[in-house]
């Protein structure tokens, strides 16, 4: 039983329509030095099109975050790579809507039985987001990052 909000939440490809708007997007300043720009991301996205799956995050018809989810070949993990919710558009519940519409993604494209992901030391809202949805901490802190991962149940 998902909310209105969540229902209409869904996954888009980056293209040449959405990508001025999607490039718009970014988060507080408090949390700026955690996330990686839609610009950057997508940059990195370029340089790794073979196992780089970059999205944009709808409500509805309005772009309001971006997530990037890859395969990191040296590790053979699926990873959610990159994942910002705008800051015009936090609290509403749309993060972890696309949390789950990334790792359904991944279960059902690429047959990934877990994802890892990476959260900087200090922040604390994208920490909590994973764990509520199901992420565990693997003990793992490398270059400031603390790794988590989820697997599917």
């Amino acid at each position: 039983s998902c909310s209105k909000e969540e229902a209409m939440i869904h996954l888009e490809p980056i293209t040449p329509e959405n990508l001025d708007d999607v490039l718009k997007l970014s988060v507080s300043a408090d949390q700026q030095p955690f996330v990686s720009t839609v610009a950057h991301s997508l940059a990195q996205a370029w340089a790794y099109r073979d196992t780089a799956f970059p999205f944009a995050i709808y409500a509805g018809d309005v772009p309001v975050g971006f997530v990037m989810l890859g395969y990191y070949e040296a590790r053979t993990q699926y990873t959610l790579w990159k994942f910002l919710i705008d800051r015009r558009y936090q609290g509403k519940g749309y993060g972890r809507a696309a949390l789950g519409l990334a790792a359904t993604y991944l279960r059902d494209t690429h047959h990934a039985r877990e994802i890892y992901t990476g959260v900087s030391l200090g922040n604390e809202v994208a920490k909590r987001l994973c764990l509520s949805f199901g992420f565990r901490e693997t003990g793992l802190i490398q270059d400031g990052m603390e790794e988590l991962k989820y697997i599917f149940p």
